[in-house]
């Protein structure tokens, strides 16, 4: 990103700016201000950041804020120091939520699980004779990999029950089969 890339045409929209009690004067006053040191606000914050549209988001927070505050930051010796140190806080600010952001998502990671392996078309017709309850108790343990007692838990059934119907099913399944040939194997 070069400075020359960074847009300095920024218009400002006055039939949204609430005139204040000084009869407007005091917006006027705001208006020609922000025109005049918007564009090199935004320009600086490009260059310390090396981000145009960070520099740009702000650029207009820190004149959002004068904006807020004008009676107050128009009576500093420098109203433009001020937004550069606001907007530079606001930079600052950002870039450490991003930071802190990266890191999180960095510690979130799971190591990448490798895609199942292609199921045999002859045991998914097997799995297909087994009553819905049974085939659902043979995948969840031996596809989904889940402990008998996860298996019941996420069935709403017993313990027993899960070994029992697994026990049944796997009976079932070496008849519809038959046996298992070496180094072969129906998982």
């Amino acid at each position: 990103m070069r400075l020359d890339d960074v847009d300095m045409t920024t218009e400002v929209r006055t039939e949204i700016v609430p005139p204040d009690a000084t009869g407007g004067d005091a917006t006027a006053e705001f208006v020609a201000w922000y025109q005049s040191e918007s564009g090199r606000v935004r320009t600086v914050l490009a260059g310390v950041c090396g981000d145009a549209t960070l520099a740009e988001e702000a650029t207009a927070e820190a004149f959002a804020r004068a904006f807020a505050r004008w009676p107050s930051v128009r009576a500093k010796d420098s109203p433009t120091a001020w937004v550069y140190r606001v907007a530079l806080n606001e930079v600052r600010s950002r870039l450490r939520r991003r930071r802190h952001e990266r890191r999180y998502v960095a510690r979130q990671a799971v190591t990448p699980v490798p895609p199942p392996l292609e199921p045999r078309d002859d045991l998914w017709a097997a799995l297909r004779e087994l009553s819905p309850k049974a085939r659902t108790a043979v995948v969840l343990r031996y596809v989904a990999d889940l402990t008998e007692p996860q298996v019941a838990a996420a069935m709403g059934v017993s313990t027993g029950t899960v070994g029992s119907l697994l026990s049944r099913s796997r009976r079932r399944l070496a008849e519809l089969l038959g046996p298992e040939t070496e180094g072969e194997s129906h998982r």
